[in-house]
């Protein structure tokens, strides 16, 4: 099977999933909305699992050392948990989300780059915080900067990022 058909079939098995449990928010929420609460929820969650199983057993609570460097075990969670989530959400935001955007598929990439850039950032300084400072488990600290910059990263997406031809969001496939 070509990479373009299963492409193809992937993003239609999502759109599928997602619109089957879309009922129930009709009244509350236009569809595009459902869909990057639902792709970002998901990735979001799929992110906390990879930080979780990363710290936990990837880094066994135990520092990394790369030559002259050494990541605390969050840290580096942290960064390899983004690494494989990051290319989740571009795929769920160029081709679920916001696939009526007029950007060339380069500048959004380019763009996502920049956003998730800030937020790394933004990840490391917060857990730090929270964890250096104030004690917190790592995983917990995860969860609550991941609150904070969801809705920084949406706002910066949505504007930004994934800005959809004319401002106009499309209901249908």
């Amino acid at each position: 099977m070509s990479l373009n058909k299963v492409n193809h079939l992937l993003r239609h098995s999502i759109f599928n999933f997602l619109d089957f449990f879309y009922s129930p928010f009709k009244k509350w929420m236009p569809l595009h909305t459902f869909r990057y609460a639902a792709c970002g929820g998901g990735n979001t969650a799929f992110d906390i699992l990879l930080f979780t199983v990363c710290y936990n057993f990837v880094f066994k609570k135990q520092n990394f050392h790369i030559g002259h460097f050494t990541l605390s075990p969050y840290i580096a969670s942290l960064f390899l948990s983004f690494s494989i989530s990051f290319c989740s959400g571009f795929y769920l935001n160029r081709y679920i989300v916001f696939r009526d955007s007029g950007l060339r598929k380069s500048a959004q990439l380019y763009r996502f780059i920049a956003v998730n850039v800030v937020c790394i950032v933004l990840n490391t300084i917060f857990l730090k915080v929270f964890v250096g400072y104030f004690g917190l488990y790592p995983t917990v600290a995860k969860i609550i900067a991941t609150i904070i910059i969801a809705i920084t990263s949406y706002l910066l997406q949505t504007h930004i990022v994934f800005k959809l031809r004319g401002n106009v969001m499309r209901q249908e496939r």
